[in-house]
């Protein structure tokens, strides 16, 4: 039988021409990628990797490395180190490795007041955020500690211009008592909120939720710089695309407004194109107002049903956000006839959050949906490289891969985890360009991937 993946991938490599791309993408996307002998990842010839965190790995709190790694961010240090702030996409009591493991009893009540779910001294959030000291000179790893604690699920998020990363939780829970893995297990604050990290703590912070910026499930944030807008996904079969205008620009947790897309003279409309004739065809660009979703922390997970009521567009499973140019790209994991996954992009107005873009408004455009012929399967966290192509995470029920869309369209395969059934995500690149760091979801590792990368523009 032929392996799908390196069937396709020998049709993309056979496509690349130079009118499409430069010989340094051909580089990248023209040739097959080798097989690791290391049995992790599997890249482009001259390409290579280095190990950040590994799951299970003493940390320099004394705290473990958790596994589950998700969305993540790098950020410059004056000392010309990388800090990586990693999601870790953790329940209480989950039976794999979590930051303190059998440890909570023993930890310093300094420690443990910062937790924002303590879940009786019983079951605490395993959920959070660990941060990574990589020096790119050495390439070795130099600290690595917990700096968010107590929260669920933190799946995906974003970064801040202003140094920050904005840590979302997946999920919608209660307080009470519950049972995870048949074992009991407590939650003693409600959960479905964002939490801001500062990526230069060098301690665990306090976290605090961001209630203004909604209790849904979470997915991706992405900031919209020129207003401090914040945009952000939604991981439900018939979730919204939301943005928060906040009261005071860099300052999310003193309050703000939490509004969601619309499609102009399209209200309510569903973007999903599960029926034989496509509602939201491909390149085709549609104006966009916003709604606002009235009380954004509701004691039922309704949010989107009522943004529905007042208009707003569901997408299909909204995951990965990112920047991408004058406009934002974000991936729809289940969307498409065969629910294999979308890639939209919304362009902001020129006139933003406020009432002038109802003349000039912004615009929503699918640019690519999968079928079970496409090289791209179930798209999730997703990057603008600096050469101007998005790569994109795959979520599948198979081996995953991430997979590169040009400008034109057209796809390519950068790298490719064959060895587990694990997601790959987030993929983020140093501030300089030169490394690619990138999470294999289970059993826990985070790569920094260099190679001769294609020059920017």
């Amino acid at each position: 039988m032929i392996d799908r993946r390196r069937f396709l991938q020998g049709i993309a490599a056979a496509a690349v021409t130079p009118s499409i791309t430069s010989a340094c993408t051909e580089k990248v996307a023209g040739n097959r990628l080798i097989p690791d002998a290391n049995r992790i990842l599997d890249l482009p010839e001259g390409f290579g990797y280095t190990i950040v965190s590994r799951a299970g790995d003493p940390m320099s709190d004394g705290l473990l490395v958790p596994t589950r790694h998700d969305g993540m961010a790098a950020f410059p240090a004056d000392d010309g180190t990388i800090r990586l702030v990693c999601n870790h996409e953790l329940t209480p009591d989950w039976p794999e490795v979590r930051p303190f493991h059998e440890r909570w009893p023993g930890l310093p009540e300094s420690m443990k007041s910062r937790f924002y779910d303590r879940g009786g001294d019983v079951t605490p959030g395993a959920g959070g955020t660990t941060t990574t000291v990589y020096n790119p000179e050495t390439r070795t790893t130099e600290r690595q500690f917990l700096s968010l604690g107590g929260t669920e699920y933190n799946c995906a998020g974003g970064a801040t211009p202003w140094g920050s990363w904005l840590s979302c939780e997946e999920c919608f829970e209660y307080a009470g008592n519950i049972r995870y893995f048949d074992r009991a297990a407590r939650r003693d604050r409600k959960h479905g909120y964002v939490f801001e990290v500062s990526a230069y703590s060098d301690e665990l912070v306090e976290a605090v939720p961001i209630k203004a910026m909604g209790r849904f499930e979470h997915e991706a944030c992405a900031v919209h710089e020129p207003t401090g807008i914040i945009y952000m996904t939604e991981d439900r079969h018939y979730g919204l695309f939301y943005r928060y205008i906040p009261d005071v620009p860099g300052k999310l947790i003193e309050g703000g407004l939490l509004q969601a897309l619309v499609i102009r003279d399209r209200p309510s409309s569903q973007t999903h194109n599960w029926s034989t004739t496509p509602d939201i065809p491909l390149n085709k660009s549609f104006a966009t107002e916003w709604v606002n979703v009235g009380n954004p922390d509701p004691e039922d997970n309704n949010l989107r049903l009522t943004g529905a009521k007042l208009g707003a567009a569901t997408f299909a499973r909204g995951e990965g956000l990112c920047e991408a140019g004058d406009r934002y790209a974000f991936t729809c994991t289940n969307g498409g006839r065969a629910q294999l996954g979308q890639v939209f992009t919304y362009k902001p107005s020129p006139f933003e959050g406020t009432a002038a873009e109802q003349k000039e408004p912004g615009e929503l455009m699918l640019i690519a949906e999968s079928d079970r012929d496409s090289l791209l399967q179930n798209a999730d966290n997703l990057v603008m490289a600096p050469w101007g192509d998005l790569l994109l995470c795959e979520d599948t029920p198979g081996h995953c891969g991430l997979v590169g869309i040009r400008p034109d369209g057209s796809q390519y395969a950068l790298a490719d985890n064959v060895y587990s059934n694990s997601e790959l995500a987030g993929a983020c690149f140093s501030p300089d360009g030169s490394i690619l760091f990138l999470n294999i979801q289970n059993p826990g590792v985070t790569l920094a991937i260099t190679g001769p990368w294609p020059t920017p523009g």
